[in-house]
């Protein structure tokens, strides 16, 4: 008797993984950067405080539009292959037995194996195997546009939620260091969860998110103290 076994797959994750880390990592690092300018620049505690909602809002309508837009594109590429598929089906299905056969037979099976491969295949899904074997479409991997957007509009709110709030327990002589603090500890903390996650070095992934987060910060801060000085 053949027992199914289910396993779960890192790629699995990849899509919604993606979108989470990405919206959460820029709502700390964009949120944070901006709050950390404008601070630098002497301004009052309302001010900067506006400018982190402002910039959590803007952000995460920006990051879910982007995010649909970009995955819509992939979904009709997909659906238009999908379409191309069934029609090639219905009107040509020797020749596309043929072609299944041959993307096997270039992995190593023979001949005469690779054919009943395909029967097989066409006979329980036609088009499922086509668009895995053929053009590498796993339902795993498939665009969903409303999800990305979500998960990423969510996950940017997530994050900058925190530099906004750190405005709100610091006084100003001390927003700035513990913006950028608070910011860079919660960067690394998700920065190693993303990499973990996905099956990745937890200290190549906590490093690199660390390191261009700083860089960020320092860079706004610098461009807040130049043009503060000057106004």
């Amino acid at each position: 008797m053949i027992r199914h076994h289910h396993e779960k797959h890192l790629v699995q994750r990849i899509g919604w993984l993606r979108a989470a880390v990405l919206g959460a990592n820029d709502g700390i690092l964009s949120t944070a950067s901006l709050i950390v300018g404008v601070a630098s620049a002497q301004t009052g505690r309302s001010t900067i405080l506006l400018t982190g909602i402002a910039g959590l809002v803007a952000g995460a309508m920006s990051m879910g539009a982007g995010e649909y837009v970009s995955v819509s594109s992939q979904s009709d590429t997909e659906n238009a292959d999908r379409a191309r598929e069934e029609r090639e089906l219905e009107e040509e299905p020797e020749s596309e037995r043929r072609e299944l056969a041959a993307i096997y037979r270039a992995r190593g099976v023979d001949t005469e194996t690779a054919l009943k491969v395909a029967d097989q295949l066409m006979a329980h899904d036609a088009l499922g195997a086509h668009m895995r074997d053929e053009l590498g479409i796993h339902e795993a991997m498939v665009a969903r546009p409303v999800q990305a957007a979500a998960t990423s509009a969510a996950s940017f709110a997530a994050g900058a939620i925190v530099p906004v709030l750190t405005v709100l327990l610091f006084p100003g002589d001390r927003l700035a260091a513990a913006v950028t603090i608070a910011s860079l500890i919660l960067l690394a903390i998700l920065g190693g969860l993303g990499a973990r996650t996905g099956g990745a070095s937890v200290a190549r992934g906590v490093t690199r998110v660390v390191f261009w987060g700083a860089l960020a910060m320092g860079a706004s801060a610098a461009v807040g103290t130049l043009f503060g000085a000057h106004v």
